[in-house]
C-alpha cells in the first residue's frame, strides 16, 4: 500500500516535471538528461530538477524575486538608447558583436580607454594594492571568492588605512564561492567601516530557487578612474601551492577610461540587489574618467536578469564570425550543443581554432567532462593543447584583433545560471600581447593527437561519459 502511494506521487512528479521540461527546455540533448533523472531517480531527481534545472527564463512562476528587482533596476538606470561609438570600428564583424551585446545589455562600446593587461595574480594583486592605496573617494570590491589567507589580510589591512582617510569601502562577496569566509573576517570588515554584504544568500524559503544562481563576477572600482576585472578572485591559490594543482594562473584586466562607468554601474546593480541601497543616482558615482588612450571597450554583462542568455550569444558571435582564427583559454570547457558546433562549423570552413585546456581541473567531474568533447572536436580539426599547469583564465579572441577577458567559462552554469561579465576590447595590440602569451604557454603544452586519444581507455571513456550525462548538473 505504502509503495503503491510512494510510486504514484513519483509518477505524479515526474508527470509535472516532464511537462515543464518538454515545454520549457531550451535544448533537446539537455531535455532528455532531465528527464532521464527526473525518473530514474525518485524524488531526487525532481528536486535536483528545481534547484538546478528550472527554465526561469521561461516559466514566470519560477522567476527569482531577485531577478524581477534586478530587472526592474536595469529598467530604471540603463537608460543608453543608442550605440553611437558602433560607427567607429573598423569592420562589420566587430559591428556585429558590439551591436548584439548593446542590444541585449545596453551597454555600449566606450572609446577613450587604456588597458592593462595582468597575466598571473602576482601582477594582479600588486597592482589592486597599488591602486586601493591611491583611493581617495571610494573603493569598491566584488568577487565571487573572498577566502581567508596572505592576499585577504593584506587587502583587509589597506582598508582599514584608507577607512581612517574617511574613503567610502564597499564590499560584495558569493555566499557559495565564499562559504569558508570566516565570521571573524566579516566582522572586522564591519568594525573598520566596511559596508559588506553577500550575494544570493541563504534565506529560508527561496534557497532552493536561489541556490543555482551564483554571482561570479570579479569587479574593483577604485575613484570611478581605475576599474579591474578577469578571472581572479581573492585567494592565495594564485600565490601558494596549496594543492596538487600547484599556482593557480590566471588573466586579468586592468582598465582606465570611459569604460570604467559602465564596469562601476554593474557593480552598482548587484550592490542593490544585495543591500537595498541605491547609490546609481549619485553624481560621484556617475562620472566618468576621459584619458587619451583609444582603446575601445565594451562590458559585457550577463545572468539571469537578462532576457537571453547574453555571453553564450557572445561567445557563439565571436565564433561565428572568426575569419582567420579562434584562441581559447578557459579551465572548465563543457560546451553547449550549439558552441560544440559552432566549433566544429569554423574547423570545417577552414578557421584556425585552437584550445588551451588544463590537462586537470580542480573538479574530476568537469574534467572527465570537458574530455568527452575531445574526440568530436579533434575530428573536425580543432587544435586541443593540454597545459600540465591549471589555468584559471577565461579568455577567447579572434583574428587577433578582438579579445574578451572575464569570469565566463565555456559550460552551461556561466551561460545560463551565473552573473558573469566580460571586457570585450576591439584593439590588435592587447590582442597581440595576450598572443604572445598563448603561443608561449602551447609551446610547452601537448598536442592531442586523435589516434592516440581513441585509444584512451574503456574506464576513461566510462567516465567521460557519465560525466557528460551529468553535465547539465556542472
Amino acid at each position: 500500500m505504502i509503495y503503491t502511494i510512494l510510486l504514484s506521487i513519483h509518477l505524479l512528479l515526474f508527470s509535472w516535471a516532464f511537462y515543464n521540461i518538454l515545454y520549457f527546455g531550451v535544448k533537446p540533448s539537455k531535455s532528455l538528461s532531465w528527464i532521464l533523472i527526473t525518473f530514474m531517480f525518485p524524488y531526487v531527481g525532481v528536486f535536483t530538477f528545481i534547484l538546478f534545472g528550472i527554465n526561469r527564463r521561461k516559466i514566470k512562476y519560477f522567476e527569482l524575486k531577485e531577478t524581477k528587482k534586478r530587472k526592474k533596476y536595469i529598467e530604471k538606470n540603463f537608460t543608453n538608447t543608442t550605440n553611437k561609438n558602433v560607427t567607429e570600428l573598423q569592420n562589420i564583424k566587430a559591428t556585429k558583436i558590439s551591436n548584439l551585446v548593446f542590444n541585449n545589455t545596453n551597454l555600449p562600446l566606450q572609446l577613450n580607454n587604456d588597458v592593462v593587461v595582468l597575466k598571473n595574480g602576482k601582477e594582479t594583486f600588486k597592482a589592486l594594492y597599488k591602486a586601493i592605496k591611491n583611493a581617495k573617494s571610494f573603493i569598491h570590491l566584488q568577487y565571487y571568492i573572498f577566502e581567508d589567507g596572505e592576499i585577504l589580510s593584506n587587502i583587509i589591512t589597506l582598508l582599514e588605512e584608507k577607512r581612517k582617510e574617511n574613503v567610502e569601502v564597499r564590499v560584495l562577496y558569493d555566499s557559495i564561492g565564499s562559504f569558508s569566509l570566516k565570521k571573524s573576517t566579516k566582522q572586522k570588515l564591519k568594525e573598520i567601516g566596511v559596508e559588506i554584504y553577500p550575494e544570493t544568500p541563504f534565506k529560508f524559503g527561496s534557497f532552493i530557487f536561489s541556490l543555482n544562481y551564483r554571482n561570479h563576477r570579479k569587479i574593483a572600482i577604485i575613484d570611478n578612474k581605475i576599474g579591474f576585472t578577469g578571472g581572479v578572485n581573492i585567494s592565495d591559490q594564485y600565490i601558494t601551492k596549496n594543492t596538487n594543482l600547484g599556482i593557480w594562473q590566471d588573466t586579468h584586466v586592468q582598465i582606465t577610461g570611459c569604460a570604467v562607468k559602465d564596469l562601476h554601474d554593474t557593480f552598482l546593480k548587484d550592490f542593490y540587489y544585495a543591500s537595498d541601497i541605491n547609490l546609481s543616482q549619485k553624481e560621484k558615482y556617475n562620472t566618468v574618467s576621459n584619458i587619451s588612450s583609444n582603446k575601445k571597450i565594451q562590458i559585457v554583462s550577463s545572468g539571469p536578469d537578462y532576457n537571453q542568455a547574453v555571453v553564450m550569444q557572445q561567445y557563439l558571435s565571436l565564433i561565428n564570425l572568426a575569419e582567420k582564427s579562434i584562441c581559447v583559454l578557459n579551465p572548465y570547457f563543457i560546451p553547449t550543443a550549439a558552441i560544440l558546433e559552432a566549433f566544429k562549423i569554423a574547423a570545417l570552413s577552414g578557421v584556425k581554432v585552437t584550445l588551451l585546456l588544463p590537462k586537470v581541473t580542480d573538479s574530476k567531474i568537469a574534467t572527465y567532462g570537458m574530455y568527452s568533447y575531445f574526440e568530436d572536436l579533434l575530428k573536425a580539426g580543432v587544435n586541443i593543447y593540454l597545459r600540465n599547469d591549471f589555468s584559471h583564465s577565461k579568455v577567447i579572441y579572434i583574428d587577433d584583433e578582438i579579445i574578451s577577458i572575464g569570469s565566463t567559462n565555456f559550460d552551461c552554469r556561466s551561460f545560463e545560471h551565473n552573473y558573469e561579465l566580460n571586457a570585450l576590447i576591439f584593439d590588435k595590440e592587447i590582442t597581440s600581447e595576450i598572443s604572445d602569451e598563448f603561443n608561449e604557454r602551447k609551446k610547452l603544452a601537448t598536442k592531442l593527437n586523435l589516434e592516440h586519444f581513441l585509444n584512451r581507455s574503456n574506464k576513461q571513456k566510462t567516465s567521460e561519459r557519465l560525466a557528460r550525462f551529468l553535465s547539465p548538473l556542472l
